[in-house]
């Protein structure tokens, strides 16, 4: 049975890594169409509401709020590499640290699917408000996007659903983990009674 929970571990810790690369690229591009779309219908930086297109202050709305997504994607992305320094993936037995690790990994993974999901659901309700005949009149214009996708508001159901399918699994390994050292200290404890 160890075999299979310390092959079923590292490919944990390694989905770990992965999905928080993931979350990293998304947070990259986040902004991508917006900026393509909605950056040149402000001209004046000092004043971002003397718009050509009445809603595109949802693309400077966003600006602190993906600063912030991007430092959440680069601590999830150091919580992934805290499972390996703490030797999660390869562990015959689970110390304190390898709980710790997978406790921090879980908590900001849920952590950060909430906070991900409540802005980006705001941000997207403001995206809704931009008056895309005024944006596809100024990107035929200008030669700039035009595009009413929500394409990169939605992908976080997906993104956040891998985080969090991962953390869940990182701690059902440790709870799997923690039922087989108990039965390993069962049989080590019988094994001594009746050798004495």
């Amino acid at each position: 049975m160890y075999k299979k929970q310390m092959t079923a571990q590292k490919i944990v810790c390694m989905a770990a890594i992965i999905v928080s690369a993931i979350f990293f690229l998304y947070t990259l591009g986040i902004m991508t169409d917006l900026y393509d779309s909605l950056y040149k219908t402000m001209p004046n930086p000092n004043d971002v509401f003397e718009t050509s297109v009445p809603g595109s202050i949802v693309y400077y709305n966003m600006q602190e709020f993906n600063r912030m997504f991007l430092m959440c994607s680069i601590g999830q992305i150091l919580l992934a590499c805290l499972l390996f320094i703490t030797n999660t993936h390869s562990r015959r037995r689970y110390y304190i640290g390898n709980f710790v690790a997978v406790g921090l990994f879980a908590v900001a993974g849920a952590a950060n699917a909430v906070f991900a999901h409540t802005y980006i659901e705001i941000f997207k309700a403001q995206f809704l408000q931009v008056d895309f005949e005024a944006l596809k009149a100024f990107s035929e214009l200008m030669k700039t996007l035009y595009t009413e996708s929500t394409f990169w508001f939605d992908l976080h159901y997906a993104v956040f659903g891998l985080l969090l399918l991962v953390c869940a699994l990182l701690v059902a390994n440790a709870v799997w983990k923690v039922t087989l050292m108990k039965d390993e200290q069962k049989l080590v404890a019988e094994g001594r009674r009746s050798a004495g």
